[in-house]
Order: structure tokens, then sequence, then C-alpha cells
């Protein structure tokens, strides 16, 4: 019975960390538009919360694995089985094992660049407020060119040569 509550939690907590990923997913997309460290935040947060159900489930599978190979001595499983078929049989974790663990990696990665991005958001935010300027400067058809009387030979002019 434990061997199945443990399967079904393993499946639970993959739903869970699939969760994560689609709202970390919005949130960092709103973040990005926003340009919102805290948003860049939230979403480092809830990566990271994907990564650990996604461990944590894997660890779960483990677990049943184990718990099938060494524990069980029920019909179906390897305890049960002939002497001459457990000296035969081998069991290989194949490529999707190894894909899946690299991918628990990976949202790892993605939390802590996105615990990055959000620092650094915060300290330009921080450092622009301080200096008071504008994000964004104008552009050189948004300023305006000084306008003199004397035509030709304006003040503003003969200061630039």
């Amino acid at each position: 019975m434990a061997r199945l509550h443990m399967a079904r939690s393993m499946i639970a907590l993959f739903i869970a960390a699939f969760f994560f990923v689609f709202v970390a997913f919005w949130t960092g997309v709103t973040g990005c538009w926003r340009r919102s460290p805290g948003n860049i935040g939230t979403t480092a947060a809830l990566m990271l919360f994907a990564c650990l159900f996604s461990a944590g489930s894997m660890g779960l599978w483990h677990g049943v694995q184990y718990y099938e190979q060494k524990k069980l001595n029920e019909a179906p499983f390897y305890q049960s089985w002939p002497p001459l078929l457990q000296e035969r049989s081998v069991a290989v974790f194949d490529w999707s094992y190894f894909i899946a663990w690299v991918g628990v990696g990976w949202v790892l990665v993605s939390a802590l660049l996105f615990v990055g991005a959000s620092v650094c958001l915060k300290r330009e935010m921080y450092s622009e407020k301080r200096r008071n300027l504008p994000y964004i400067m104008p552009g050189r058809w948004q300023l305006r060119r000084p306008v003199c009387a004397a035509g030709d030979q304006c003040c503003c002019q003969s200061r630039r040569r």
C-alpha cells in the first residue's frame, strides 16, 4: 500500500511542478514586460518551487523503484521471481531518466538566473532613482533646436564650432 501512495504522490508532485512552471512563465513574461524586480523575484521563487517539487518527485520515483526491487515479495515484483530469472535480468536506466534529472538541474539554474535578474533590476532602479534620470533618454528627433532671431549667425551655433 505504501508503494501505491508513493507512486501517486510522485505523479501529484510532477503535476504541481508543472503548475509552478506554468505560473512562473506568466509571471516572468509580465515581469520582463514591466521590468518589475518583484515579478522577476516571484518567478525565481516559483521556479525554485518547481525544482524542489520535481526533485522530490524524482526522489519518490527512486523510492518506489527501491521498494519494488528490494522490499515487496508479492507476485508481480522482483523478489517473487525465480532465482534464475533474478540472476539473468538487469535493470537499466535509459535516456529519459537522465533527461529528467538534467531538466531538474536546468530548472534550478533558471531559478538562480531569475534571482540574479531581479537583483540587477533592483540595483538599476535604485541607481536611476538616486540619479533622478529618466530611464529612456529622448532621441535626436525629440530634441528642439534653438531658434534665434539673428538668422544664420546665432550665438548657439557659434558655440558648437
